[in-house]
């Protein structure tokens, strides 16, 4: 009979719907993975809106990374923004169009961004609780205008959290620590851009990083728009 210590191991490993003796769900850890490879992205407050950087410098010299999507615009005012697997974050993407396209037909009025992530989150949830499926491999930053500005994070997990600054992706801590140091209140936007990109740079550290490969975002009470990072560093 085989009774080798990794046999339970393995069970809880295989079994999306069982929890490990340790209180883990180890196929969402495994998302949570494939998520801590992924090319990085951040998002930082400021006095007047957002500033989000995506990093689309994926490893193959071959690969034209437009074709890759990491910033979604999802309503005049909201975008998501992903690492992780590309095609789950499609899915998600779709979703999140729906939703707002309903909302505005019905109730003729934006949706809310807090209920955006949490809809996400809830959708996120509902793959981790049933035979049979597997948990979507992608995070989001979750960024957007109503009453008020956020940043948002939805994890593997159904986890939702919103932020001041945040970052996800390869090297997520790294970002995170930094921010912690360095992030203040009332910020202008062209020290959020600044704050953002020293973030990158302590992720990739002595690593090349090509900026014309990653995008800047702003949104402010007027309107949204996307930049490649060269192209806005020569205007501003």
């Amino acid at each position: 009979m085989y009774t080798t210590s990794k046999a339970p191991a393995m069970a809880y490993d295989r079994a999306i719907t069982v929890f490990s003796p340790e209180g883990k769900l180890y196929q969402v850890e495994y998302a949570t993975k494939i998520i801590d490879k992924g090319t990085p992205a951040l998002a930082v407050k400021y006095k007047e809106g957002i500033v989000f950087l995506a990093d689309l410098n994926f490893e193959s010299k071959l690969l034209v990374s437009d074709t890759l999507e990491k910033v979604f615009k999802v309503d005049d005012q909201i975008y998501l923004i992903s690492a992780g697997m590309a095609g789950d974050a499609r899915r998600i993407v779709e979703f999140a169009r729906e939703m707002i396209q309903e909302n505005r037909i019905i109730y003729g009025e934006p949706l809310e961004v807090p209920y955006l992530a949490k809809k996400i989150g809830s959708i996120k949830q509902a793959f981790t609780q049933y035979g049979g499926m597997r948990p979507y491999g992608v995070s989001f930053i979750i960024v957007g205008k109503d009453e008020d500005f956020h940043i948002y994070e939805t994890e593997p997990s159904g986890s939702v959290a919103e932020y001041k600054a945040l970052a996800i992706g390869r090297s997520r801590q790294k970002a995170m620590s930094f921010f912690e140091k360095n992030y203040k209140e009332n910020i202008s936007e062209k020290d959020a851009v600044k704050l953002c990109l020293n973030a990158l740079k302590q992720i990739y550290d002595k690593e090349k990083m090509e900026l014309s490969k990653v995008k800047v975002g702003i949104i402010d009470d007027k309107k949204s728009r996307v930049y490649n990072l060269e192209e806005y560093l020569s205007k501003n």
